[in-house]
C-alpha cells in the first residue's frame, strides 16, 4: 500500500520596500560588478558586465558597465529604492559611466565615495624584466 501524500504549502517570499540604500561598483581591468544593498548590506539587486551578455574584452568597457548598472538599477527602483550613496573600488574604465547611468535611471545620488585600497607597504614588488 502507498503512503498518502502529504503537502507542504511554502509561503510568498514578500517584496520589501527599501528607499534608502548603497551602491558598490567593483571596477577591475576585465569586468564591472555592480550590487545595490540597503544600508544593514543586504543585496538587493546585483549585475556585472557579463551578467548583462558581455563576453571577452568588451566586459572591461565602459558601454558594458552602463548596461550592467542600469540592469541593476532597474531591479532596485522595482523595489522601491530612491537614494543611493556610491562606493567605488577600483581602477578599471567603468566607474565613471556606472555613476553616470545610476542617476539617469533616476536615482538620486547622494555622495560618491572611492574605497579602493591602498597597499601600506604591503606585498614586495616584482623585480625589474631583464632586456
Amino acid at each position: 500500500m502507498a503512503a498518502p501524500k502529504t503537502t507542504t504549502t511554502r509561503k510568498k517570499k514578500q517584496k520589501r520596500s527599501v528607499a534608502v540604500g548603497q551602491v558598490h561598483v567593483k571596477a577591475t581591468f576585465n569586468n564591472t560588478i555592480i550590487s545595490i544593498t540597503d544600508e544593514k548590506g543586504g543585496v538587493i539587486a546585483w549585475s556585472s558586465s557579463g551578467a548583462a551578455g558581455f563576453k571577452g574584452s568588451r566586459k572591461s568597457t565602459p558601454y558594458a558597465a552602463t548596461v550592467a548598472s542600469e540592469k541593476a538599477a532597474g531591479e532596485a527602483k522595482a523595489q522601491g529604492l530612491e537614494k543611493v550613496e556610491v562606493f567605488l573600488q577600483g581602477v578599471g574604465s567603468g566607474r565613471e559611466s556606472a555613476v553616470r547611468a545610476l542617476s539617469s535611471t533616476g536615482l538620486t545620488v547622494t555622495s560618491i565615495k572611492d574605497v579602493t585600497g591602498i597597499p601600506h607597504n604591503g606585498c614586495r614588488p616584482r623585480k625589474p624584466r631583464k632586456q
